[in-house]
């Protein structure tokens, strides 16, 4: 089993900026890779970002790109997602993941997640 726990969320201003951080701890040699998802109000549950734990490939959904910026630490066990430029439709509870596959396929382990909500 994988544990995941994030930190970070909060409420900012539109156009401000937010760091969420998400520690892995369990079983995690078995992890390939490790995403952010996210689920606003009314809506289901969507792809944010994602990485591969060996190589650091990345995957944006094209509503986040060129304003969130994933990042791992192999050795801690950690990745993080910093996130600039905040829209208020970007206002979810934000769920990190874990996937024993690949970046595009299912995850595994889940998070309990961490509130963002971005004021207009």
């Amino acid at each position: 089993q994988v544990q995941l726990v994030e930190s970070g969320g909060g409420l900012v201003q539109a156009g401000g900026s937010l760091r969420l951080s998400c520690a892995a701890s369990g079983r995690t040699f078995g992890i390939a890779a490790m995403g952010w998802f996210r689920r606003a109000p009314g809506k289901e549950r969507e792809f944010v970002v994602g990485i591969s734990w060996s190589y650091g490939r990345t995957y944006y959904a094209d509503s986040v790109k060129g304003r969130f910026t994933i990042s791992r630490d192999n050795v801690k066990n950690t990745v993080s997602l910093q996130m600039n430029s905040l829209k208020p439709e970007d206002t979810a509870v934000y769920y990190c993941a874990a996937s024993r596959t690949r970046v595009l396929g299912d995850y595994d382990y889940w998070g309990q997640g961490t509130q963002v909500t971005v004021s207009s």
